[in-house]
């Protein structure tokens, strides 16, 4: 640990010295969370906390409750992100065993879930057997808070996504699990030097709470202080799988709705050029795309349980059908991910510094 120079005032006073050094000892304990433990978080702008009985409404923003001293170095958040999870098969279960193993070596913070977290329809309320087998078993073994945002699977519909009231059991579920943590279907959540910005993409298909989302992001960035700025949806931007770019989602740039117009559009608008990354999943691959969104850099990582081809024509830096999981480290001004396989192979490292 780093520690600014003293003062010889206090070079000169044992007891201060001892005292110092006591304090040192402890602060890192105490401040920085252990891996696989839970973070507190606190909802900002006079909204109650929301604790262990109370979910937070659409638009809230969660802060982490510690404090980071100017005395310690910059602290190290951790995180694996993937989305299209919730199968309860063999390959959601193969890249759960090589989360447990990565992290227990490395160390995670959390997890962070792209959408499609419950196959095929979404869940019929908080009692739904579905939450054991695809979700708290293939993780049972995960000792970490599970942080989320909605896919179009969660809304029904065998995928359509348009049975809107199935993505609130998913927030409700949030008091009734140890680790799901979904405290709105929109939500700004700061830890440290990063806010993480979680989006509703399924909504915006249908131009449902467009105005709500853009209303709160732009509220979310105007105030935000830290160094990074990372937007989490289901759908991506651009991406070479079978689902393509948003715009023209399965070729359909000629259906406002399934063409993911407003997808583009709510993008292009507010978030492009606004944040540091856009993290997606829906095509179940792994890819970081060489093209940007207004300077906005583009990942996907949807191969959290099965996978599908790679046909589009993107250009890329890494990309791969193997299932497998997103890994970020983020430490002061620099940030590195790294796309991992299920058998714990590191297959490709990208480095942002500001």
């Amino acid at each position: 640990m780093r520690t600014n120079h003293l003062p010889s005032s206090v070079r000169r006073s044992s007891t201060l010295r001892r005292t110092l050094a006591a304090s040192l000892l402890v602060l890192p304990l105490s401040l920085l969370p252990a891996c696989g433990g839970e973070e507190e978080v606190d909802v900002e702008d006079g909204v109650e906390e929301a604790g262990d009985d109370e979910v937070a409404s659409d638009g809230d923003e969660l802060r982490s409750s510690e404090q980071r001293p100017s005395l310690t170095v910059d602290p190290t958040l951790r995180f694996v992100a993937m989305g299209d999870t919730g199968k309860g098969n063999q390959g959601q279960k193969d890249v759960a065993a090589a989360i447990e193993k990565h992290c227990a070596s490395r160390g995670c913070d959390f997890v962070q879930l792209l959408g499609d977290n419950i196959y095929d329809s979404g869940v019929k309320g908080v009692d739904d057997p579905q939450w054991q087998t695809k979700f708290e078993e293939p993780y049972k073994a995960i000792a970490l808070p599970f942080y989320v945002v909605l896919g179009n699977h969660d809304y029904g519909g065998d995928g359509a996504g348009w049975e809107f009231g199935k993505g609130a059991h998913e927030v409700a579920y949030t008091a009734k699990s140890m680790k799901w943590k979904l405290p709105a279907a929109h939500y700004r959540r700061t830890v440290g030097n990063v806010d993480f910005f979680g989006l509703d993409t399924n909504l915006m298909m249908f131009n449902r709470d467009i105005d709500k989302q853009k209303m709160a992001l732009a509220g979310w960035l105007a105030s935000s202080t830290t160094t990074w700025k990372i937007a989490l949806g289901h759908h991506p931007y651009l991406s070479n799988g079978k689902h393509g770019n948003a715009g023209n989602y399965d070729g359909l740039w000629y259906v406002p709705i399934a063409g993911g117009q407003n997808v583009k559009k709510f993008f292009d608008d507010n978030v492009c050029g606004k944040v540091d990354l856009y993290l997606s999943g829906h095509d179940h691959s792994r890819q970081w795309l060489t093209g940007t969104c207004k300077g906005t850099e583009l990942a996907v990582s949807g191969a959290g349980a099965s996978a599908t081809d790679l046909p589009g024509r993107n250009a890329f830096r890494f990309q791969s059908k193997e299932l497998g999981f997103l890994y970020v480290t983020i430490v002061g001004r620099t940030l590195t991910a790294e796309f991992i396989d299920k058998t714990g192979k590191v297959e490709y490292t990208r480095t942002l510094t500001k």
